[in-house]
């Protein structure tokens, strides 16, 4: 299913995830092979979707003291 999700054809076209782009050392600009140096977030026509440039989100950070029981599914009194 995550494949399908990053395969999908109605991706929101930015040049941080182009093919035809690499990032500059700021962070911040992408050098285009086609346009020239361009804002991450921009797009052009030549915009090419490269699954691979996407960087996923964070995980999720479980907050709060739980114990190994709080992740079983049966009994634990038994052990």
């Amino acid at each position: 299913m995550r494949l399908k999700k990053l395969l999908r054809k109605d991706i929101e076209p930015r040049c941080t995830y182009c093919a035809h782009g690499s990032p500059l050392a700021d962070g911040k600009r992408i050098a285009c092979r086609k346009r020239g140096v361009m804002d991450a977030a921009d797009h052009c026509r030549s915009f090419r979707y490269d699954p691979l440039r996407r960087v996923p989100a964070k995980p999720a950070v479980l907050r709060g003291n739980f114990t190994n029981a709080d992740f079983s599914l049966g009994d634990n009194d038994e052990h």
